[in-house]
């Protein structure tokens, strides 16, 4: 769908939307309303504010929804399965002590987030935090303390390099509408997304770790099991029945079935060798997509079309899903099993999907309003210097939508005209595009699908997600902005 013609002037516009993100906290954390029927309520208040068509109301909802849960639905369950079977089968526990015995324990947040980083450079960050879930809350469960500690480092990094690093989609359109070249931004971006990690992530974690206590969430694993693979119902269960000679460890449910997965725990080369599956395929396909866009090859036939289609997220994962079930689970189980463990990790997730969905629906309402275009209309030529212009209107995109890709791409074409009468270097288009991806990623909330996100998979109310996960990518997105605007200065 396209956005309508502003029915009011931007100030108007801007009201409204800063109403709307008022009446949404003040619903869920005053009301207690629960956040998906929040998030759903205040979109039809919102698309009835800005102006839409009654009759074009429901389909306005559809767009920011069907759009969001298609492609987290999916990625979520698979990844949460591929969780699942991960620390039932003891794999994320080999994994976490692997870990801890190279880097040592008060080096492990730092080793998550290094590793992420190199996760991160294809992968998406919605895919590569569901991939890395397990391995995170395994280390925050050994050691303690908030899960601060160790999930914002990982988070963070899948976030920045998402947002700076091509050939990641937000970057790759910036610099084409720029004229860049990809090359350069790349060469560019890596060292600029480690350094304001460091800094804005890694550094602030410790601190917020430190000062906001976040408990190890079961709302993916469930229960925490023991070395025989038991919740402690089925424990209990299991003392019960003992006594009357009868079912001594089953569950109530799949009891005949449940495995006893803690005796065999897999090869640290195995589990490896699953996480590398989705890496080394969906790198198939950002490379291809990458060579095909210069005019390398042609990457819509033949091998690179199939390559292709393996790296897609969606593809890739279930590839990794159904060798994890012919790698960990069907070795220690039957298939009824594997089947009962996959079951028990799709049911908590529900209200993740659906929450994350809706958060994409209130964003997809800001967006068609117009609020975006209306905005970048009245910044477009604001007699600053170009950089922080960039970085100006990309922050207000971002904070008025949403979505971090589409505040990169419109700063992008806003821009554009611009810079091509400043006839700047490749180098310093780079250090645009940096500027731009900061202001994209800073003031993460509620219209964001990936704050949502991020909320529910670490058990983190509306509130404690504010204090902590915004603030994160605030400070990442000032820095990465900081160290661009310096190098602008240099160079």
């Amino acid at each position: 769908m396209e956005a309508i013609e502003p029915v009011y002037g931007t100030a108007t516009l801007l009201l409204i939307a800063a109403g709307a993100v008022a009446l949404l906290l003040f619903l869920i954390m005053k009301v207690k309303l629960h956040a998906f029927v929040a998030l759903v309520g205040v979109s039809v208040v919102t698309a009835l504010a800005v102006g839409f068509p009654m009759a074009d109301i429901p389909d306005v909802l559809m767009f920011g929804f069907a759009d969001t849960i298609g492609s987290v639905a999916i990625l979520v369950a698979f990844g949460v399965m591929l969780g699942r079977l991960l620390e039932v089968t003891g794999g994320a526990q080999v994994l976490a002590d692997t870990l801890i015995n190279r880097f040592g324990e008060k080096r492990a947040p730092l080793a998550l987030g290094v590793a992420a980083l190199l996760f991160g450079f294809p992968i998406f960050f919605d895919a590569g935090l569901v991939v890395f879930l397990p391995i995170i809350l395994t280390v925050a469960r050994r050691f303690g303390g908030s899960l601060l500690f160790y999930a914002l480092p990982a988070a963070g990094a899948f976030a920045a390099m998402h947002a700076i690093v091509p050939p990641h989609p937000g970057p790759v359109a910036a610099t084409e509408q720029l004229r860049g070249d990809i090359g350069v931004t790349l060469l560019v971006g890596i060292p600029v997304a480690v350094v304001a990690w460091y800094v804005g992530v890694y550094l602030v974690s410790r601190w917020l770790g430190k000062r906001v206590y976040v408990s190890v969430s079961d709302v993916v694993f469930g229960q925490a099991r023991d070395a025989h693979g038991r919740t402690a119902e089925q424990r209990a269960e299991a003392g019960e029945n003992e006594g009357k000679g009868a079912g001594a460890g089953t569950s109530k449910s799949d009891g005949a079935d449940a495995p006893a997965l803690g005796h065999r725990p897999p090869a640290f080369g195995t589990v490896l060798l699953l996480l590398l599956i989705p890496l080394v395929l969906i790198s198939f396909d950002t490379v291809l997509d990458t060579l095909g866009a210069a005019g390398v090859l042609d990457a819509d036939s033949g091998l690179p079309a199939f390559l292709s289609l393996l790296g897609n997220t969606t593809v890739a994962l279930l590839i990794t899903v159904v060798a994890a079930i012919l790698m960990l689970g069907r070795p220690r189980t039957s298939m009824a099993g594997v089947r009962g463990i996959v079951d028990e990790a799709l049911g908590p997730i529900c209200a993740i999907i659906l929450i994350t969905g809706a958060g994409g629906m209130f964003g997809g309402v800001l967006e068609l309003s117009g609020i975006g275009d209306a905005l970048s209309n009245s910044l477009s030529d604001l007699g600053i210097s170009l950089i922080l212009q960039a970085f100006i209107i990309a922050t207000l995109l971002r904070v008025a939508q949403g979505s971090a890709t589409v505040a990169l791409t419109t700063t992008g074409g806003l821009i554009a005209s611009a810079v091509n009468d400043a006839n700047l270097g490749d180098f310093q288009i780079a250090l645009l595009v940096v500027a731009i991806a900061a202001g994209a990623t800073v003031l993460s909330h509620v219209n964001d699908s990936g704050f949502w996100l991020v909320s529910r998979f670490f058990g983190m109310d509306e509130k404690t997600t504010l204090k902590t996960w915004t603030v994160m990518e605030t400070t990442l997105g000032l820095s990465a902005f900081v160290i661009a605007l310096g190098l602008w200065a240099v160079f």
